[in-house]
C-alpha cells in the first residue's frame, strides 16, 4: 500500500528551537513508520540569526516560492542576543504571515496530566483552564503604524459581534479589555472556553495562558491561511532561550504538541487518529512524571522524546 507523502518546510531557527525542531521531526517520523499511511519528508531552511549575520539577509527573494512547495511549515524559534528582535520580526516572522496569509493564529490551552497550575483552583481541576486564543496574525502593533482607517478595519470590529448575534441561545459571548481578561483568566478561568483578540492582546494573553497552565514550554501555535491555497505553519509559542541552547535539556512538548497540530491541519479530517495518538503519547509521558526541569522533572530533551516515540505505538492502538 502507497503511503501518502506530506512535504513539510522546516526552519529551526535560532537557540533551542533547533533542538526542539529536532525532537519534533523524531517523532513525527516515528509517528508516520507506526501509523503505515503517510510519511514526511522535511527540507531544512537555514533562515537563522547566526546565517543572518553573516550573509545578511534571513530568506532569499525566492523564499515564498520555495515555501509553497510543501504541505506545511514547521517553524523552532528566532532570535539571537546580537540581532535586535524587530530585524528577525520584519525580515522573516511578518514577511511569511503576509505572504502565505495566515492571518489566524490559534493557540490552544489546557494544563496537561502531571503537570501543576500555579493556580490552586486548577490544582483541584485541571478541567478549569481549558481554552482556545484565537489571534488575529497580521495586523495591529506588530505590524506597523496604522495611518488611516479603513472599512475592512471596521468590518472586523464590527464583524464579529453581528456574526456572534446569528448564535444566539447557542453561543454566550461578551466583550472585555484586556486587562479585565487577564483579571478573569486568573479568577475564573472556568468561565472561558474561546478568547478572541488582537495581535498584540493574544500574544500577552497567550504567554499568560502557557503560564497558567504550567510553563511557556508546553504551549502550541498554528498560523493558519483558513482558505488552504498556501502553507500554514505551526510553533511552539517559547522563544530560542539562548541561555539554554544545546544543552539538551528544553522542554519539546510544546513542540510536539505543534507537531499535533500541524498534522491534524494538513490530514483534512485523514489524520484525525494519528493527531490524537501523539497528543495521547504526550499526555502519557507527561503524567508518568517524564518531564523537563521547567515542569518540575529532570529529564533531558532527548529523553522526553524518547519516552513520548516509546509511548506511540501504545497510543496508535487505541486510536
Amino acid at each position: 500500500m502507497s503511503r501518502t507523502l506530506y512535504k513539510i518546510a522546516s526552519i529551526p531557527g535560532d537557540g533551542i528551537g533547533v533542538d526542539i525542531t529536532d525532537a519534533a521531526e523524531q517523532v513525527l517520523h516515528k509517528l508516520a513508520e507506526l501509523d503505515g499511511g503517510f510519511r514526511f519528508e522535511f527540507t531544512t531552511f537555514d533562515w537563522s540569526s547566526k546565517a543572518y549575520n553573516e550573509r545578511g539577509w534571513y530568506m532569499p527573494p525566492d523564499w515564498a516560492d520555495q515555501l509553497r512547495k510543501h504541505d506545511a511549515i514547521y517553524f523552532g524559534a528566532v532570535g539571537w542576543p546580537d540581532v535586535p528582535d524587530h530585524i528577525s520580526l520584519w525580515n522573516m516572522i511578518l514577511p511569511i504571515r503576509n505572504a502565505l496569509s495566515q492571518y489566524v493564529n490559534v493557540r490552544p490551552t489546557r494544563i496537561l496530566p502531571g503537570v501543576q497550575s500555579p493556580l490552586a483552583q486548577c490544582q483541584k481541576s485541571s478541567k478549569d483552564l481549558d481554552w482556545v486564543i484565537v489571534r488575529e496574525n497580521s495586523e495591529g502593533e506588530y505590524a506597523g503604524q496604522e495611518q488611516c482607517s479603513t472599512p475592512w478595519h471596521g468590518a472586523v470590529g464590527q464583524g464579529l459581534y453581528e456574526v456572534a448575534k446569528e448564535y444566539d441561545g447557542v453561543v454566550e459571548y461578551d466583550k472585555m479589555l484586556v486587562d479585565a481578561m487577564t483579571v478573569r483568566m486568573v479568577n475564573r478561568p472556568e468561565s472561558l472556553d474561546t478568547i478572541v483578540a488582537t495581535n498584540l492582546h493574544a500574544d500577552i494573553l497567550t504567554d499568560l495562558a502557557a503560564a497558567l497552565a504550567g510553563s511557556i514550554g508546553i504551549a502550541p501555535s498554528s498560523n493558519l491561511d483558513p482558505t488552504r491555497e498556501n502553507p500554514s505553519m505551526f510553533e511552539p509559542i517559547h522563544g530560542s532561550a539562548p541561555d539554554i541552547a544545546g544543552k539538551g535539556i528544553a522542554n519539546p512538548v510544546g513542540a510536539f504538541w505543534s507537531a499535533a497540530e500541524m498534522v491534524k491541519w494538513i490530514g483534512d479530517g485523514k489524520l484525525d487518529h494519528a493527531a490524537a495518538a501523539l497528543m495521547s503519547a504526550i499526555e502519557k509521558t507527561t503524567g508518568d512524571g517524564l518531564t523537563t526541569r521547567d515542569l518540575g522533572g529532570s529529564k533531558g530533551t532527548k529523553e522526553v522524546t524518547d519516552a513520548v516515540c516509546k509511548e506511540l505505538e501504545t497510543a496508535l492502538k487505541k486510536t
